[in-house]
């Protein structure tokens, strides 16, 4: 088994795979505890407009993903701040506009890209070199936020009027937690693909938050959790040649009705 490790593009693969599980256990993290799952999914498949804009302009595919996740972030951030009633209008409405403006540009590009499907239901084998540097400034970026900011992010997360009586800027937070958020569902993109990236940043956590009592464990469990699965799911997919995606959020599902089936037998 071990031999599949002097190919290079298993050894991005794995790398990449353990970076966005970083990234994902502890963003993840921060959107579970602010019941914010139903706004990554939104931004998640909001990105297709960015993939779409990318490939018909010829633009780096995850620059293209990046600044339209991170403007779609933004825009949820106005409108729901102040609304969180109307939340599911809202991110439902950008969500089809998203995925409608990435599909009419996918149609305007001369000729058809296969490489497109993969953004949908992920290429980890795909990643490249320049991938995985994006990947670790992003990690870096967002071990340091969550570090220097550990404090106020947690008074935010856990009771936001408490935040406020402490003058911290709650809406800069939300905010910036949604900017994280939009970016780690990016390259989460390139491993599971849009349309499971919410069981990667979903269900590790749930394991985790069981197991844990304070926000920074939980990341800690999450992000190892979410690697685990990452590897193990790799390492299934190369076996018997399956999706790779796919594959890991099986991995993923499958740990997760064990843990709960042994947390009831315990209980």
């Amino acid at each position: 088994m071990l031999e599949i490790l002097s190919y290079e593009f298993m050894q991005n693969a794995l790398i990449s795979g353990v970076l966005v599980s970083i990234a994902a256990g502890i963003i993840g993290s921060l959107i579970v505890v602010n019941r914010m799952v139903f706004l990554a999914g939104g931004i998640a498949h909001t990105s297709y407009g960015g993939i779409g804009l990318a490939v018909y302009f010829g633009l780096p595919i995850f620059f293209g993903a990046s600044v339209f996740a991170i403007l779609a972030a933004l825009l949820m951030a106005a409108l729901t701040i102040n609304k969180r009633d109307r939340i599911d209008t809202f991110i439902g409405l950008i969500w089809a506009v998203g995925m409608a403006i990435g599909i009419i540009f996918v149609d305007l590009t001369p000729g058809y890209n296969v490489d497109l499907m993969s953004y949908l239901f992920g290429s980890i084998l795909a990643v490249s070199k320049e991938d995985i540097y994006y990947m670790y400034a992003l990690v870096i970026a967002i071990i340091f936020i969550v570090t220097f900011w550990y404090r106020d992010i947690l008074a935010v997360s856990y009771d936001s009027e408490y935040a406020k009586l402490r003058g911290i800027n709650v809406n800069l937070f939300y905010t910036l937690i949604l900017v994280l958020s939009a970016l780690t569902v990016v390259i989460a993109i390139k491993v599971v693909g849009l349309i499971l990236v919410i069981a990667l940043l979903t269900i590790p956590i749930y394991i985790a938050e069981k197991l844990s009592n304070t926000l920074y464990i939980m990341m800690f469990y999450s992000a190892l959790l979410a690697s685990f699965f990452t590897i193990v799911g790799l390492f299934v997919s190369y076996t018997f040649n399956l999706t790779s995606g796919a594959s890991i959020i099986m991995v993923s599902a499958i740990s997760l009705m064990l843990f709960l089936g042994i947390k009831k037998y315990r209980g």
